[in-house]
C-alpha cells in the first residue's frame, strides 16, 4: 500500500516536532539560566551539561538513523527510508552543536588551543574525526549529489559505521567511572552493525549457492 502525500507530510512533520523537542527544552533551560529566572536549570555545571545533551542527542539520532534499514527489512516497510536522510542531518546538526558549544563555551573561542586539545585528549581526537567525516555525509546528502556520485554515493555514505564507531568511542572515554550508558550505546551498534554483517554473510552463500546451479543449466 503505498502511503497518501498528506500521511508523509505528518509523518515527516512528527518526526521534525522530535527531532528538534531536545534542543527546544535544552534552549529555553539556557535562557532560563541566562535570564538568571533559574540558574540552576541546567545544574552545577551548565557548560557540561549543554555539550553533553547536544552530543547525546547526537548520537542517540545517529542509532536511531542505523536502525532504519533493520526494521525495514524486518518490517517490510519501504516508507522508513525516506526519513534516515532528515535523521542524518539532525546527527550532523547536534554533532555541530556539540563541537560549536564546546568550541565557544568551553574554549571560549580560542583556536589556538583547538588543535592542542585534538592533539593532547584522545576522546576530544576521535569526537572531532567523528565530526569531519560527517561533514562530507552531510554535503553529499541531496538527491544531486546521489546522482553525480552514483555507486560511490553508496560507498561514501558506508563511513557512518566508522562514525558510529568513533561516536561510542568518544562517549565512553568521556565517562570516568558510571560505563552503563555508553555501554548501552556500544551493545545497541553491536546489535545493528551485527544484523548488517549476518545479512551481508547470507547473501554471499545464497550468491555463491546459485553459481553452481547457473553453470548447470548453461551446461
Amino acid at each position: 500500500m503505498i502511503p497518501s502525500k498528506s500521511f508523509l507530510i505528518a509523518a515527516k512533520t512528527a518526526v521534525h516536532a522530535l527531532a528538534l523537542t531536545p534542543l527546544a527544552i535544552l534552549s529555553w533551560q539556557f535562557w532560563q539560566v541566562f535570564s538568571e529566572a533559574d540558574i540552576d536549570a541546567l545544574g552545577a555545571d551548565p557548560v557540561a551539561e549543554i555539550e553533553h545533551r547536544l552530543g547525546i542527542w547526537a548520537l542517540r539520532l545517529l542509532l536511531v538513523a542505523l536502525a532504519i534499514t533493520p526494521l525495514r527489512q524486518i518490517t517490510g516497510q519501504p516508507l522508513l527510508i525516506r526519513f534516515r536522510r532528515m535523521l542524518g542531518l539532525y546527527v550532523f546538526a547536534y554533532a555541530s552543536l556539540h563541537f560549536s558549544a564546546w568550541l565557544v563555551l568551553d574554549l571560549r573561542g580560542y583556536w589556538t588551543l583547538l588543535f592542542e586539545e585534538i592533539v593532547k585528549r584522545p576522546y576530544i581526537t576521535v569526537g572531532f574525526a567523528a565530526w569531519l567525516l560527517l561533514v562530507p555525509l552531510a554535503i553529499t546528502s541531496t538527491k544531486g549529489w546521489m546522482r553525480r556520485l552514483a555507486r560511490n554515493w553508496g560507498r561514501l555514505h558506508r563511513l557512518v559505521y566508522a562514525i558510529a564507531v568513533l561516536a561510542v568511542l568518544h562517549f565512553w572515554w568521556i565517562v570516568k567511572s558510571d560505563v552503563r550508558e555508553p555501554l548501552l550505546y556500544a551493545g545497541i551498534l553491536a546489535l545493528l552493525l551485527g544484523w548488517r554483517l549476518w545479512r551481508w554473510l547470507a547473501s554471499r552463500r545464497r550468491g555463491r549457492s546459485a553459481r553452481p546451479v547457473k553453470q548447470q543449466q548453461a551446461q
